[in-house]
């Protein structure tokens, strides 16, 4: 990972339309989104504590989730499709190519566990596939929920397939009202309100 010293862990907790989300983050990006589901932070943060390389240093900070819960808030309002944030999750190679494979289906749109496989080069990895889904440390940003059985089920999710289904169905309605996310999102943070049409 590159770090010659103790990773500075920021970290802040909001409150979402499915539930309070854990986040935190190094100083290179996004390591975490989690449901908490009734957990306390003390064991969200030591869930952790052995994935990290070195000593971390975990340090409660809003100012430095800011773009994070700016963007999610932008998502759950239906303002924003594409999140654009610096990512630094722990994993395997493998692991690594399918959570940025997750990150390349689009909006509103879903695959099977055997159609990402296909898209990273190992057309028979579909159950490691779905294995490096379940482990996706940062949950809605990195779209595991994007995810479904081939034959259009909703199978297992980290969060509950209840929120499974809320974020497909989230995203299914906002796709149908032609929102431009990044229009909105822009408009949104910069003050002027409205969105373009273009």
């Amino acid at each position: 990972m590159g770090y010659s010293r103790p990773v500075r862990i920021a970290y802040h907790v909001m409150t979402s339309p499915i539930g309070l989300l854990f986040l935190a983050r190094s100083e290179k990006g996004l390591r975490y989104l989690e449901f908490m589901d009734r957990k306390s932070i003390k064991r969200m943060i030591s869930n952790h504590a052995g994935a990290e390389e070195l000593e971390a240093i975990w340090v409660p900070s809003l100012l430095d989730l800011k773009p994070v819960v700016d963007q999610l808030d932008a998502y759950f309002c239906g303002a924003l499709a594409d999140f654009s944030l610096p990512l630094d999750p722990i994993g395997t190679t493998f692991q690594q190519h399918v959570w940025k494979a997750l990150r390349k289906i689009p909006f509103a749109e879903t695959r099977s566990y055997g159609e990402v496989a296909r898209s990273i080069g190992q057309p028979k990895a579909a159950r490691a596939v779905g294995l490096a889904n379940n482990q996706n440390p940062i949950a809605i940003v990195v779209p595991c929920h994007r995810v479904i059985g081939a034959d259009g089920s909703l199978t297992g999710y980290g969060g509950g397939v209840n929120r499974k289904r809320w974020l497909i169905h989230h995203e299914a309605k906002f796709s149908k009202l032609g929102v431009h996310g990044a229009d909105l999102f822009a408009a949104a943070t910069s003050g002027r309100g409205g969105r373009r049409s273009d």
